[in-house]
């Protein structure tokens, strides 16, 4: 496949502040790629070095495999971005605020009324911003940064502060950018929305890149087992002594663990001939919260759980 992002150790420094830390990655046309992580690990400064305003260290960039300034220019009128907070005139309409930004770019009302149509405001297009949710705002402005109908969408944060109800919204907004066969790069701290929203992920925490793959290759591997009973914390030590368990952790009362096998009459017999009560033991699913503790040794991480 093409690669429309590619990056080889691409590093930024703020004095004696390293934001970013010699990352590599590559996101192919089609995608929708999280880049997940929590906030402060560097997001939104390597999408600033990707749309131009900030200046790496070192390391280098493609855009649709631009190697030159000039290409590197010509790459990013191919590319839209929408910042984590949106900005439009309070008092004016929502149609009217993307005539602003048609009139920059070079749209037509047809333009205007066709993004209205993708985004889901059409219905709302003669109110004022100002009335608008939070979600419909977002929903705004990923409808100013698709009038120039761009091949590659950068999103920063676009969930950020939204009920679930608004999540929703704008993952189905994402969902039919997608299917019009756009790649999407969408950096987030939500873990439960990239897992749901994006088909690859690369994890990232204080700058580095911990793993990238896709969401399907990323969750496979070893079932997740939870297990509560009591005591607590006798039952996190038992079961950090069964020998098929590995990565060991609590989880709001719940222990949880990899285990190497789907079959847990090996596990619940194991903790109950150390005199241990279990009241709930059974598998799940791996997750990408799973995968992000493993990587992070677990502890507090900064990251969105799942809505309630």
């Amino acid at each position: 496949m093409t690669a429309v992002i590619e990056t080889e150790q691409l590093t930024k420094r703020f004095r004696r502040t390293t934001a970013v830390d010699g990352i590599s990655f590559t996101v192919e046309q089609g995608q929708v790629f999280g880049f997940l992580g929590p906030n402060g690990s560097g997001k939104t400064t390597t999408i600033g070095m990707l749309t131009g305003i900030i200046t790496p260290t070192a390391g280098r960039f493609r855009l649709f495999g631009s190697t030159t300034h000039r290409e590197r220019v010509a790459a990013r009128l191919r590319m839209g971005a929408t910042l984590e907070q949106p900005n439009f005139y309070p008092y004016l309409t929502g149609r009217n605020n993307l005539r602003i930004a048609a009139n920059v770019k070079g749209r037509t009302m047809r333009d205007i009324e066709a993004v209205l149509e993708t985004v889901g405001l059409t219905k709302r297009a003669k109110d004022q911003f100002k009335t608008y949710s939070l979600g419909m705002k977002q929903r705004l402005a990923l409808a100013a940064t698709m009038l120039g109908d761009p091949e590659l969408v950068i999103l920063d944060e676009p969930a950020n502060g939204l009920d679930p109800e608004g999540m929703r919204e704008i993952r189905e907004v994402i969902g039919r950018l997608a299917d019009q066969g756009k790649t999407i790069f969408l950096s987030s701290h939500l873990l439960w929305e990239v897992e749901r929203t994006c088909t690859h992920v690369a994890v990232l925490q204080q700058g580095r890149i911990l793993r990238q793959a896709s969401v399907k290759d990323i969750t496979a591997g070893s079932a997740i087992a939870e297990v509560r009973g009591g005591p607590a914390d006798r039952l996190r030590a038992v079961v950090g002594e069964y020998p098929g368990a590995r990565a060991v952790r609590v989880e709001q009362g719940t222990v949880v663990a990899e285990v190497e096998q789907e079959d847990l009459s090996d596990l619940n017999r194991f903790i109950a001939e150390r005199g241990v009560w279990v009241s709930h033991l059974a598998l799940r699913q791996r997750s990408l919260e799973d995968v992000f503790m493993e990587l992070t040794g677990g502890g507090e991480h900064g990251m969105g759980e799942v809505p309630q």
